[in-house]
């Protein structure tokens, strides 16, 4: 009876070990994918960053700080317009989303995963080819400014492309489902006994969109507003096929200093100072919205 005793406490003992050790178990090989290809890249192109060199000479850590601050000082323009796009792109993605996720969410009915499919349809085809395609739409001669130029409603020397208008244009186009999924799938989560109980309470549809749909749908558009700003501000291809010389982001100055100048210091650095922009610009928008005040939200 004590080996039988024993050996059940061995079990037991066993059993719970294992019941500890298993989340971090599944959590492992994330774990591992994020330090192989997130850390240890960025762990690189910090030292990299504070390197001084060239590509004949080589590169030798310095603790060069000037790469920084040189960048910063050189391209600021680039860095606010970078910004600026972003942001602008973005408050145009959650316009012409929002009404869209709105109606298929509760109008869409039986079709719902039909109207999300079209909406998603263009995004299967490559992102540099969906820019170019949108360059042809926008030029002079295009299915769009042709007619209207032609009929005389337009002046001759009117176009869009080599403009910020184009460049906005296209981040638009090319990140509004990052905006569109989340919003719908907020949308989607309310239950239309809450908006029925607000026109019950004499509420008109304007008053329970803007005191039980919107504020149920806000987390969707806090993580729509951070999965379109953050990657539409560090875009470079948008930028690069529709803009002119005075539309470049720090993207293409980033492009540029890797591949044509083979200055890997300042390119790093450029980047590093990009991320660490656009994770104050993250945590100052979450700050301000309340993230807290969200959830509350959401709750209510």
């Amino acid at each position: 009876m004590a080996d039988s005793a024993g050996r059940t406490g061995e079990r037991g003992s066993a059993g719970r070990v294992r019941g500890a050790l298993a989340p971090y178990l599944m959590v492992l090989p994330a774990g591992l994918w994020l330090l192989v290809f997130f850390v240890v890249p960025m762990v690189a192109m910090v030292s990299l960053s504070l390197q001084t060199g060239d590509l004949v000479d080589g590169f030798r850590q310095t603790f060069h700080w000037r790469n920084y601050t040189d960048g910063l000082h050189t391209y600021g323009d680039q860095f606010v317009r970078s910004l600026w796009y972003g942001l602008l792109a973005t408050v145009a993605c959650a316009v012409l989303s929002y009404p869209a996720a709105y109606w298929i969410a509760f109008r869409g009915g039986r079709g719902k995963t039909a109207y999300l499919m079209l909406l998603l349809l263009p995004y299967f085809v490559s992102f540099v080819l969906r820019t170019v395609s949108w360059k042809l739409v926008l030029t002079d001669d295009g299915p769009v400014l042709g007619p209207l130029r032609g009929h005389g409603i337009l002046p001759p020397g009117f176009h869009v492309l080599d403009t910020g208008f184009a460049v906005v244009s296209g981040l638009t186009y090319n990140f509004l489902p990052f905006m569109a999924l989340p919003i719908y799938v907020a949308l989607e989560r309310i239950d239309p006994r809450v908006v029925e109980a607000a026109r019950d309470l004499y509420a008109g549809r304007a008053g329970a969109f803007a005191r039980v749909v919107l504020p149920l749908s806000l987390p969707g558009v806090f993580a729509g507003v951070i999965l379109t700003f953050v990657p539409a501000s560090a875009d470079y291809v948008n930028a690069e096929v529709l803009g002119g010389p005075g539309d470049t982001m720090i993207g293409n100055v980033i492009q540029s200093e890797y591949f044509d100048n083979g200055a890997y210091p300042v390119a790093s650095a450029l980047s590093f100072a990009l991320m660490a922009i656009l994770l104050l610009g993250v945590f100052a928008y979450a700050r301000a919205l309340g993230t807290r005040n969200v959830l509350e939200a959401a709750g209510r």
